[in-house]
Order: C-alpha cells, then structure tokens, then sequence
C-alpha cells in the first residue's frame, strides 16, 4: 500500500484516528489510471514500552472519528476523480 518512501497524496485526522490516502498509477487499456487506497488507523503512545503505536481497532467512543476521516476521505477521493474526468487533473 505505501510503494517504497512515498507519502500518502492526502491525510485526515480527528484526534488520533487517522485516514491517509495512497495513490498508485496504473496502465489499463493503454491509459495510466490513478486507483486509491486508504488506510485509517489509531496512534497511542503506550505507556508501558514508551513508544509511539499504532491500531486499527477501535473503542466505541472513537467511532465518531473514524467515520468523520472515513467519509472526508471518501470525499476527496470522488471529488477529485470528478475533478479528473472533467479534464482537470490535480494533485493534492
């Protein structure tokens, strides 16, 4: 999902949820086409190895969140392939 160092085009947040938004180029058809993926993840600072984390698992109160950069990520991503199919391409 993260090709090699590349950062992701675009990210949300709300609180610790995360969504980050990847892009990858691809051919079809003799046309190079952008696809999406995202990835929407928790980060907490673990008391106990006092490091920096990550989780993809969520407490009921953080749903809210997660459908907050969920739906914003979704968003951009309709939005810009719109964007894209009306000839004006963009990058974030």
């Amino acid at each position: 999902m993260t090709d090699g160092n590349k950062r992701p085009i675009k990210e949300f947040r709300a609180g610790c949820i995360r969504a980050s938004i990847w892009l990858k180029e691809r051919e079809k058809d003799g046309r190079t086409i952008d696809t999406h993926s995202v990835r929407i993840e928790k980060r907490f600072f673990d008391e106990k190895t006092k490091e920096w984390k990550a989780s993809d698992c969520f407490f009921v109160d953080e749903l809210p969140r997660l459908r907050l950069v969920a739906e914003r990520a979704f968003e951009f991503i309709v939005l810009r392939d719109s964007s894209d199919a009306l000839g004006e391409k963009s990058r974030a």
